[in-house]
């Protein structure tokens, strides 16, 4: 497993500080989109270690986050550099747009 599981009290340190972009990716057990595209998020994981840390929210065990991010709809992924929003993405998109989310970044 290549990604880190984000919570309420782990945010801060693992995407917030971090030395390098985080995709980060709000989900949920129940979600079929969610269930689509995790798959390509753990591949992304392994292909950009090192350069991109993914961080995956379970929106039903971390509601205070998904509401503190304002997320409305998932999947939404979320990339953050330097403790800023940089881009982001909601509903079951395929490789490559998440891809092109890490190109200038990773």
């Amino acid at each position: 497993m290549s990604y880190v599981t984000i919570t309420e009290g782990n945010f801060e340190g693992e995407v917030m500080q971090s030395s390098i972009p985080v995709l980060v990716d709000f989900w949920a057990a129940w979600c079929g989109p969610c269930k689509m595209i995790g798959p390509i998020i753990d591949k992304l994981a392994e292909e950009y270690e090192g350069r991109v840390k993914v961080g995956k929210v379970n929106v039903d065990e971390e509601t205070g986050l998904a509401e503190k991010h304002g997320i409305v709809s998932i999947p939404t992924l979320i990339l953050y550099k330097d403790g800023s929003v940089i881009t982001q993405k909601a509903g079951a998109v395929p490789k490559h747009d998440i891809e092109a989310m890490l190109k200038d970044y990773a």
